[in-house]
């Protein structure tokens, strides 16, 4: 049996193309070599939406967009995590082995205590406890199936390094029981900019979707900001947001030629952009067209993620079975 390779990804908006290139694509190509397990986080997504219609459709618009940007169901195992009882049992488990001052140090309940105290309010204020409780929930998505490796964004790295040090804790009590996974980061994706230049996020609402209108694609894409140099001025590609967006999506050959353009003069951001604009929507054509057919036929998406449910199920109960065994819960 091939390694496994775990990828979830929660259900709060829209993909747009950073997700892309830091997520799906990076993810997807594991699977030559890996066995893929991939799954909606639903649950994650309890932490800020509360409204269930909302949440259903945003269930729908993720699980759509795995499949329509490449991922096999046949090959894969796709489902969604609410669908596996184990979770929540195994979540409980390890999180008596989770020490509160890892979780403490957790970027996500950091960034909020400082907001609360940036704006004088008490540290913890609107902040939940699942929230506070994340990490563990994602350290159980990643033990439960005895992943190998985990494919995550540079800002989701501390959340692979907590899972490590959960499962060796546990280990460190019980013996082996739990695999200790490995996070893999791809050097080349780990930042992708957004129109405003930050990392590409909805949290700054500076993304470029990828199943939108292409009206809309177009609109974004004409809003990348850029300096006010004059298209026959020499103009430096690197740190450059709409050169860097560029470097995603043109052949090799294309952007020596832009590359060129900008250092001796000639690069006209207008016309680049409309060009970025024409290559993004040419090169998510197909999954644009497959997608919208998807999130048509609701059904067939629900029989996918019941049947990975399923095959993921059967990988995860012996491993809940071995740590309630090792616990003396059993």
């Amino acid at each position: 049996m091939k390694p496994i390779s775990l990828t979830g990804i929660k259900p709060t908006g829209k993909p747009h193309i950073g997700n892309y290139l830091g997520m799906y694509r990076p993810a997807l190509d594991l699977m030559q070599n890996y066995q893929g397990m991939y799954f909606v986080a639903d649950y994650h997504a309890l932490t800020t939406v509360h409204t269930p219609d909302t949440l259903r459709e945003l269930v729908y618009e993720v699980a759509a967009s795995w499949l329509a940007l490449g991922l096999n169901p046949e090959e894969a195992i796709f489902f969604r995590q609410s669908d596996i009882p184990e979770i929540p049992e195994f979540t409980w488990i390890l999180s008596c082995f989770t020490s509160k001052g890892l979780l403490n140090r957790a970027h996500a309940y950091k960034a909020a205590v400082d907001e609360n105290l940036s704006l004088g309010r008490d540290s913890d204020e609107g902040i939940n406890a699942g929230l506070y409780n994340y990490p563990v929930l994602m350290a159980a998505d990643i033990l439960l199936y005895g992943s190998d490796v985990v494919p995550v964004g540079l800002d989701q790295k501390q959340h692979i390094e907590i899972t490590r040090d959960i499962a060796e804790a546990f280990n460190r009590t019980y013996g082996e029981v739990l695999k200790v996974p490995e996070g893999i980061i791809q050097e080349n994706v780990m930042k992708v900019p957004g129109i405003d230049g930050q990392k590409m996020s909805k949290s700054y609402n500076n993304t470029i979707p990828i199943f939108a209108p292409e009206n809309e694609i177009r609109k974004q894409v004409m809003r990348i900001v850029t300096d006010s140099k004059r298209p026959e001025d020499p103009k430096d590609p690197q740190d450059n947001t709409l050169f860097t967006l560029l470097s995603f999506f043109a052949s090799p050959e294309r952007l020596e030629e832009i590359r060129q353009l900008y250092l001796h003069g000639g690069a006209a951001y207008g016309d680049l952009k409309k060009e970025l604009a024409e290559l993004i929507l040419a090169h998510f054509a197909n999954a644009r067209d497959h997608y919208h057919e998807l999130m048509h036929d609701r059904g067939y998406i629900n029989d996918v993620l019941a049947q990975g449910a399923f095959r993921a199920r059967q990988m995860g109960q012996p491993y809940l079975a071995a740590a309630r065994k090792a616990t003396g819960i059993d």
